[in-house]
């Protein structure tokens, strides 16, 4: 048994100071240290695979990033570690529970997890290993995590059993609200622009210093077919992940962050407003073009006719949401978001369909986050 300061305090001399999870009663004190130490960056994550998201944008600008959650709950992050961090190649320190572990009495939902959590490590190609319960094997696990992740790219994953870490003083205050954002309806009557079209005119608005991250689908193939830039990154998959991603690269730069969201994508991961909104960067503008469907998977309808996204990102604590159904409401949102502070939700309703002879990006996922790494940590 250790610690929580035993791991912390080598793990922030090699860098590893952005923190993100989802909480278990086995990284409490853990969990408790991260939030009271104001070296470090804990980001409370409504679900399991926004942490990994959240902490894949950290990577992009700069930081080392350790994401913990509850092996219950390593379901929820298979498919961003698998479509995300795999393809991008983009390493995470991850820390899951052993809840449900052979010969341990648990509660019944934990006891098929805890029989295959290494398995499914394994599976996903993600090194593990044990955490490490005596303060002298700290350094070198945090030494062969650092080794993997240098030569794979790819997530390292240490395996917490119960009483890993010892009970701490440390006791975290209650987060703190932030107050309810301004809805600002820009909507007019008439036909809504194609996403084509509204993304030419996203271009022509934002300025080259910004980081652009389009989620997957129709949406990053015509944002690649418009123009090919190395602030765009085409989240190809994790689908649902790209406003988390964004939230952890707007904590951590003063650029501009763009996101260009869809509707179907955005309703995988809601959680993700009020993650966002709790966080309040200002930097951030997140962009929702709603046609209805599952464009990219043959015009299935979704249901987003009665969703308000505007709204919700305000009562979620987005500075402001923006209704648009015009290519000029939607300059108006963007030139407004743009010049103050977010973070800013643009709800812009499209017309399903795609442009013809769609292309895909021609530039490898992980060459995309390199250059997008590089462009974030350029000098403006």
């Amino acid at each position: 048994m250790i610690e929580a300061g035993d791991f912390l305090e080598p793990a922030k001399a090699r860098g590893y100071d952005f923190y993100t999870g989802v909480p278990c009663s086995f990284l409490t004190p853990f969990i408790n240290a991260a939030l009271c130490n104001p070296q470090l960056t804990y980001v409370t994550a409504a679900s399991e695979g926004e942490a990994v998201a959240i902490a894949a944008g950290a990577w992009l600008a700069g930081r080392k990033t350790v994401v913990m959650c509850q092996n219950s709950g390593l379901g929820n992050a298979v498919n961003p570690l698998t479509s995300l961090n795999y393809p991008f190649q983009i390493p995470t320190l991850f820390l899951t529970t052993l809840r449900g572990a052979p010969g341990l009495a648990d509660e019944p939902q934990h006891e098929l997890m805890g029989r295959i959590t290494h398995q499914l490590l394994d599976v996903m190609n993600i090194r593990h290993a044990p955490f490490p319960t005596n303060k002298i094997e700290v350094g070198s696990t945090l030494d062969e995590a650092e080794r993997s992740m240098l030569e794979t790219g790819l997530p390292y994953a240490l395996t917490m059993p119960k009483g890993a870490v010892r009970d701490g003083d440390d006791q975290p205050g209650p987060a703190s609200a932030n107050p309810t954002g301004k809805v600002h309806d820009l909507t007019v009557q008439g036909n809504y622009p194609t996403r084509f079209e509204t993304l030419e005119k996203l271009l022509d608005l934002a300025p080259t210093s910004a980081g652009m991250i389009a989620t997957t689908g129709k949406c990053g193939r015509e944002l690649f077919t418009l123009s090919d830039r190395e602030q765009h990154l085409y989240q190809v998959g994790s689908m649902g992940c790209a406003a988390a991603m964004g939230l952890g690269v707007a904590l951590n730069t003063s650029r501009k962050t763009i996101v260009i969201d869809g509707d179907g994508a955005l309703m995988m991961k809601m959680g993700s407003l009020a993650t966002i909104g709790s966080c309040a960067p200002r930097n951030l503008l997140h962009i929702v073009l709603d046609n209805g469907t599952y464009d990219s998977t043959g015009g299935q309808p979704t249901v987003s006719s009665g969703v308000d996204f505007a709204q919700i990102a305000a009562s979620c604590g987005y500075a402001h949401g923006y209704k648009c159904t015009s290519r000029s409401g939607f300059s108006e949102a963007v030139s407004t978001a743009l010049t103050s502070d977010g973070p800013h939700l643009i709800h812009m309703k499209i017309v399903p369909g795609s442009a013809s002879n769609l292309g895909r990006p021609t530039v490898k996922p992980a060459d995309v986050a390199r250059r997008f790494q590089t462009f974030l940590q350029t000098p403006q």
